[in-house]
């Protein structure tokens, strides 16, 4: 970008020789006049001093006596006044003070230097400011005559004289055109006598000169990130603590490799303890930013760094052959878009009424049999799009997989940064589209009665992200190398506690989200050194939150570093659910015969073990497969020792096969598998994909997994199942006395059998079958018998053979209905009405690898 010439019209009052005098040292071109200027770079600026103009005649001043060294001001103090003009006061060499006031008036800045009248030891001494500007490097100062030159070719400084007026302050006062802004206006003194015979220079008491920022206000440190002044000023604020120096960086033009603009944040102005700080007043063009942080514990201070509070960001196109130092993110110089949330409900569910989806949003639409344009297919607007589908299922909850800006190599679980959505999701990677767009699709779930959970990953980031080189030794785990996790993030720190609250909030504040879903969850109970916490403050900060304190909280233990889970004691407060990892494996092995009836038992109920401390049944999100491991078609076809740790089983046949037998067993699993997660007390979560078979080939990695197949729920399979999950969703809720408990079941409410009237073996191994009734309350010795049905029977059969199963006798003046038979051809397994048992029958034959419920229902009903 060639550099346009600087106008600079310097205003030096000279009341003591009765005149007012403007030098122009610039003459500015027609065709710059009225435009914004602001490309000079730091390799033009290098070197360059200013043309002396002295008050009788123009005095070269060498390079070595003359030359501004000013790297930072010292000793200041904002005086506030007011009319908010900054006022900066500085302590000198000599024990003396100087003030400067920095205004902006008609499109002007202009600055007053004013010093005490002790300054001048001699009546007869006469006192020069000698000054220049810079902007990103106080030993490259910005042109401001490039035609006066001194002798030998060497640029001069500009010195101007102080005055004295009828107040008795000595003072100097200067105008610059707001074009120039930013820029630092660094100056010395001299004290010199009339005769010229001896001079000595004045200068801060830390032996620099005087800095002080003209556009660049020192800002405030709170809120961190971008913020938007009442003023119409930007303020910037970034933490780092470890950072030796912190460079803002702007950019005019998105495409361009090196920054427009770079303006070094002065320690003794823009810092706050370990807060970094600015406020740029201009109306220059810029479009988006980032920082430079040359930090002892990182060797990336030429990188441009992505603000960590950057809320709408861009993506960064780098050109070809580009260098190692570009940004990938940016963030935008502008706000959110505001949004229209009238209207908008938040259904606020109750806990143990929701039926989860879990879903990516790619995944989810990308497919051309969602038959979506290709600007919405595979974004939020592609999910608001088929609403449809969920209630066709009837779920009420939508989990997204995570959703923010992530390494595209390794996937969604590697985030880039944390309060923002992906660009991805919105329309051609637009990140204000993108906004909008999920802004929209909540809205739209909230009006069909849907929620909208968020997965969240705050255990790491990307390998790259900008809060390994921001602050290494405050954002990162010191023992995350020994962990094998270079880029864990140290959760409980306090100023990573903060961001990780900051980012929930915006969450629920800007986009009306319900509930968040932690992975790696045991991540967040780790302290400084990668100990593991009694009472982890994170934890405990979100449990008692205010602004979270209507959403839903879950911990999920998966780790996708590692690419499995491992279960931890997770402290609760009666706040947090949790993934009940417990439920899938107890699940999945009593199906494929090598399961405990008692695990089995614990799961139905609940998972007492896990959630009988204060919680309950509600607090229990379980779940038969998920985004990693094998799907759910895939648990009941494979079954190789590359998939031992999934604990599924193939049904007799590995993989594809046309064995109709082997065919028909599974079909049977998969119905057995949906029905005990939906039976069970607790939240049930389904899996995208799952409810028309997709299938992975085996694979357990999470890039295996395809994108929805819409056509496939036009199969046969498809067809069957879907209708399987809508009439146990709303079996679910019509039953919600028995099936939908905040609380553990009463003894008296359930009854326990075995095989053969005799009671059942929980430790026996080889015992496969278990039945249980759930009986509805009885008030005053009467069952109490509603719309909704009485009793509930339900029996299932892990083993290879029949099981003739001895049905309780009803309730009195009631006889029991069969709801599901899992073994029965389709459209016969289920029946929303029930077929009642015929009169008499005490016994029902149950096929094997089958689960069976029955349903009291009244006489005059039947």
């Amino acid at each position: 970008m060639a550099t346009s010439p600087i106008q600079l019209a310097v205003h030096s009052r000279l009341l003591s020789y009765g005149s007012s005098e403007s030098t122009n040292l610039v003459p500015a071109s027609p065709g710059n006049r009225g435009k914004i200027i602001c490309s000079l770079r730091k390799l033009e600026l290098e070197g360059m001093n200013f043309s002396g103009i002295g008050r009788k005649n123009d005095q070269e001043v060498s390079r070595k006596t003359h030359r501004i060294k000013a790297l930072s001001a010292s000793g200041i103090s904002l005086v506030p006044t007011a009319k908010r003009v900054p006022t900066y006061l500085f302590r000198t060499d000599i024990s003396g003070q100087v003030k400067v006031f920095v205004e902006k008036t008609n499109g002007k800045y202009k600055v007053l230097v004013e010093v005490l009248p002790l300054e001048l030891s001699d009546a007869h001494a006469e006192l020069v400011m000698v000054w220049g500007l810079f902007r990103s490097d106080a030993s490259c100062f910005m042109p401001l005559d490039q035609n006066r030159r001194g002798a030998h070719g060497k640029s001069s400084t500009v010195e101007t004289p102080f005055v004295k007026g009828p107040s008795g302050k000595v003072t100097v006062e200067l105008d610059f055109e707001a074009s120039l802004a930013p820029f630092y206006f660094s100056f010395y003194m001299k004290s010199q006598l009339v005769s010229g015979m001896e001079s000595s220079k004045i200068r801060s008491h830390m032996k620099t000169n005087f800095v002080v920022p003209v556009g660049l206000s020192s800002g405030h440190p709170d809120p961190l990130g971008l913020s938007f002044n009442p003023d119409g000023s930007l303020n910037f604020s970034l933490f780092s603590r470890s950072a030796k120096s912190v460079v803002l960086c702007l950019y005019d033009d998105i495409a361009v490799e090196k920054p427009s603009l770079e303006i070094d944040l002065d320690p003794y102005v823009n810092r706050s303890g370990d807060i970094w700080h600015a406020a740029l007043d201009c109306s220059l063009p810029f479009k988006t930013y980032g920082y430079r942080c040359k930090a002892a514990t990182s060797g990336k201070g030429e990188l441009v760094l992505l603000d960590p509070y950057a809320k709408v960001i861009r993506s960064v196109i780098p050109h070809q052959g580009g260098s190692e130092i570009y940004p990938k993110y940016l963030g935008e110089l502008c706000q959110e878009p505001g949004y229209d949330w009238s209207g908008n409900v938040r259904t606020s569910l109750p806990m143990e009424k929701l039926i989860i989806y879990r879903l990516n949003v790619t995944h989810f639409t990308k497919d051309k049999s969602s038959k979506l344009p290709d600007d919405l297919a595979g974004t939020f607007s592609g999910i608001s799009e088929n609403w449809h589908h969920f209630k066709d299922l009837g779920v009420n909850a939508v989990l997204l997989e995570p959703i923010f800006p992530f390494e595209e190599q390794k996937g969604p679980y590697f985030p880039w940064n944390f309060f923002s959505p992906g660009n991805m999701y919105g329309h051609s990677d637009d990140p204000l589209s993108a906004i909008k767009s999920m802004k929209d699709m909540v809205k739209k779930l909230h009006a069909t009665g849907i929620e909208i959970f968020l997965e969240v990953v705050f255990s790491h980031t990307a390998e790259d992200a900008a809060l390994m080189h921001v602050d290494n030794s405050s954002y990162c785990i010191r023992s995350g190398q020994a962990l094998n996790i270079q880029n864990a993030l140290n959760c409980n720190y306090p100023i990573v506690q903060q961001m990780i609250l900051d980012c929930l909030r915006h969450w629920v504040i800007e986009f009306h989200i319900d509930g968040f879903v932690f992975v790696n969850a045991s991540s967040l109970l780790r302290g400084f050194h990668g100990e593991i916490l009694s009472r982890p403050p994170l934890v405990e900060a979100i449990a008692f939150d205010p602004i979270l304190s209507n959403v839903k909280v879950i911990a999920d233990n998966w780790n996708p570093l590692a690419n499995d889970s491992k279960e931890d004691l997770f402290p609760h407060w009666r706040r947090w659910a949790e993934i009940n990892m417990r439920f899938c494996d107890d699940i999945r092995d009593f199906l494929r015969g090598e399961g405990l009836l008692s695990n089995l038992a614990t799961r139905l109920c609940g998972s007492g073990d896990i959630f009988s401390g204060g919680r309950g049944p509600a607090f229990s999100f379980n779940y038969i497969a998920r985004n990693f491991g094998l799907t759910l078609v895939d648990l009941v076809s494979f079954s190789s020792s590359e998939v031992a740790s999934e604990l599924s089983w193939n049904c007799g046949e590995e993989g594809a096969t046309s064995n109709n037998i082997v065919l028909e067993r599974r079909l049977k699993q998969v119905r057995n598998f949906l029905f005990i997660l939906f039976i069970s007390l607790g939240v049930p979560v389904l899996n995208m994909g799952d409810e028309c078979g997709q299938s992975s080939g085996g694979f357990l990695a999470y890039d295996a997994r395809k994108s929805f197949n819409w056509d496939t729920l036009k199969t046969g399979f498809g067809v069957q199942t879907t209708q399987f999950i809508s009439f146990l969703s709303s079996l679910r809720m019509r039953r919600s006395d028995l099936l939908q408990k905040r609380t553990f079941l009463k003894e008296e409410n359930i009854q326990w059998h075995g095989s053969d009237q005799f009671p059942p073996k929980w430790d026996d191994l080889s015992s496969k079958f278990l039945a249980m009734t759930l009986k509805a309350d009885v008030v005053d010795g009467q069952t109490s018998v509603s719309d909704n049905g009485g009793d509930l029977f339900v029996a299932f059969n892990s083993a290879g053979d029949s099981v003739s199963v001895i049905l309780p006798p009803p309730p009195t003046d009631m006889v029991w209905h069969r709801l599901v038979d899992t073994a029965l051809p389709f459209p016969g397994f289920f029946d929303e009405k029930g077929t009642p048992v015929e009169d008499g029958l005490l016994a029902y034959e149950m096929k094997s690898h089958s689960c069976l419920l029955f349903e009291a229902h009244g006489l005059a009903e039947t």
